[in-house]
C-alpha cells in the first residue's frame, strides 16, 4: 500500500496557521491587567508615578551677602630681577677662584683673582715714562727762564720755540698720567668682584685656566632672587580693569603653585606692557615678589592671581548651586514647606567655590547645594548634613579584605 505524504504535510501546515491566528485574536481581545491595589507602595504602579511623591535627600545652603575680591587668573614664569654674567675684563691666568657654586653673595664680594704681574710691569713702565717727561719739562722750563732773562739778547723766535717746548712736555706728562690711570683700571680688573647681590650659578671656568676679555661664557652667572619678578599674561579684555586698579594704588598679586592649591608669595604689580599681542589677544604684565623665604626660582612655572577690585555687599552662593538648562542658569530655592522652586538667576561671576548673583536670589534664602539631579519643580526634599550623608568608612579588617580581593589574593 502506497502512502501519499504530500497531502498529509499540507494539511498539518494549514492546521498550524489556523491555530496561531486564533491565539493572536484571543490575546488582543483579552482585557489589560488590573492596576495595583491601593495599598501598593508609590512608584510601583501606573505611569508617571515614579519619583513624584518620593522625598529627595539634598544638601542645603544659604544665600549670603559679603565683600568678594575679584581676581584675574593667569599663568606666569618666574624671572630673576637682575641677571649678570661675570666675565673677565683682562687677559690672564685665573689664579684663584673664591666663589662657590650656589653661594649667596653681596655686591662687592671677591669672586676670583687673575694674574696681575704683566699689568704691574706696564704700570711701572708708564710711571717711569712720566718721570722722564717730568725731567725734560723741568729742563725746558729752566731754558725758557734763561732766555726770558736775556731780554734783548735772545731773539723772539728762540723764546717762542722754548715756550712751545715747555707746553709740549706738559701735554706729554698729562698723557703719561692718563696712561698710568688706564693701567691701574686694568689692574683693578684682575680682582673680580660681584656686581650685584644674588646667587651664584654653576662655575664655567676652573682655577689655573687662562681667561680672556673676549670669552662669552664668563666665569659664572649671578641671579638676583630677592626680590624676584614674575612675568604673566592676561586677556586683553581685562586690561581696562587692571589699569583702573593700578590708578587707585598698589595692585596685589599672588603667586601659587602649579596646582593652584598653595600661595607661594604675595607682591605687587610692577609693569604693564605697552603692547597687546595681536596673535594671542593677551597683554604681558610683570609683578615684583619679595621672595622671603626663597620659594620662587627663576624659570619656574606658576599660577598668578591679580586682585582687580573688591565687590562690596555682593549676593553670593556656593558655585554648585548654579545649574544650567536650555533657558539659561537657574537654582533650586527651598520653600518653607520643604518643596523646591526652580528659579532663573543671573550670574555675574563664578569661580571654583563661589558664585556672585546679580538677579534671582535674595540674601537669607535657602538653596539646594547638592542633589539637584533628582529634583523637579515642586519636589519634596529632606535636608541632610554633608558629613552625615557621606558613606561611613569600612572597618580596617573589611578594607584589608577588599584590597586582597582587588589584588586577586585569597582573603585570609
Amino acid at each position: 500500500m502506497t502512502i501519499r505524504w504530500k497531502p498529509v504535510v499540507t494539511g498539518v501546515v494549514l492546521a498550524g496557521l489556523v491555530g496561531g491566528v486564533g491565539y493572536a485574536v484571543q490575546q488582543k481581545l483579552t482585557p489589560p491587567t488590573a492596576p495595583p491595589a491601593a495599598g501598593a507602595p508609590p512608584g510601583l504602579g501606573g505611569p508617571g508615578g515614579a519619583g513624584r511623591s518620593a522625598v529627595v535627600a539634598v544638601q542645603a545652603g544659604t544665600v549670603a551677602r559679603e565683600d568678594v575680591p575679584i581676581w584675574f587668573d593667569g599663568i606666569g614664569t618666574i624671572q630673576a630681577f637682575n641677571t649678570v654674567t661675570v666675565r673677565a675684563r683682562v687677559d690672564g691666568e685665573l689664579q684663584r677662584v673664591s666663589l662657590q657654586e650656589g653661594q649667596l653673595v653681596k655686591a662687592g664680594d671677591l669672586l676670583a683673582t687673575i694674574d696681575s704681574r704683566a699689568l704691574q710691569a706696564q704700570l711701572a713702565q708708564a710711571e717711569a715714562k712720566k718721570a722722564q717727561d717730568e725731567a725734560l719739562l723741568a729742563n725746558a722750563r729752566r731754558d725758557l727762564e734763561r732766555n726770558m732773562n736775556l731780554k734783548e739778547f735772545a731773539s723772539r723766535q728762540t723764546v717762542d720755540t722754548q715756550r712751545a717746548l715747555v707746553a709740549q712736555y706738559e701735554a706729554q706728562i698729562r698723557a703719561d698720567e692718563a696712561a698710568i690711570e688706564a693701567v691701574r683700571v686694568q689692574l683693578n680688573y684682575t680682582t673680580v668682584t660681584a656686581p650685584i647681590s644674588g646667587r651664584i650659578g654653576l662655575r664655567n671656568v676652573d682655577q689655573g685656566n687662562v681667561v680672556r676679555a673676549s670669552d662669552q661664557n664668563g666665569i659664572a652667572t649671578i641671579t638676583q632672587i630677592q626680590p624676584i619678578a614674575v612675568l604673566f599674561t592676561l586677556p586683553e579684555k581685562q586690561l581696562p580693569a587692571v589699569l583702573a586698579a593700578q590708578a587707585q594704588g598698589t595692585v596685589k598679586v599672588e603667586v601659587q603653585d602649579r596646582e593652584g592649591r598653595r600661595v607661594l608669595d604675595t607682591g605687587s604689580l610692577a609693569v604693564v606692557d605697552n603692547l597687546i599681542d595681536s596673535g594671542t589677544g593677551t597683554i604681558r604684565l610683570k609683578a615684583q615678589m619679595p621672595n622671603d623665604p626663597q620659594k620662587l626660582w627663576p624659570g619656574q612655572f606658576v599660577n598668578v592671581r591679580l586682585l582687580s577690585t573688591i565687590r562690596r555687599d555682593a549676593t553670593t552662593v556656593p558655585s554648585t548651586v548654579v545649574q544650567r538648562g536650555p533657558q539659561g542658569t537657574y537654582a533650586y530655592v527651598i520653600k518653607d514647606d520643604l518643596t523646591v522652586e526652580q528659579r532663573p538667576i543671573k550670574v555675574a561671576r563664578q569661580e571654583e567655590n563661589k558664585a556672585i548673583i546679580d538677579e534671582g536670589l535674595t540674601p537669607g534664602e535657602r538653596v539646594v547645594v547638592d542633589g539637584q539631579y533628582r529634583l523637579q519643580p515642586g519636589s519634596k526634599i529632606r535636608i541632610v548634613d554633608p558629613i552625615a550623608s557621606a558613606p561611613a568608612p569600612a572597618p580596617q579588617e573589611e578594607r584589608r579584605r577588599d584590597r586582597q580581593q582587588r589584588e586577586g589574593r585569597q582573603p585570609s
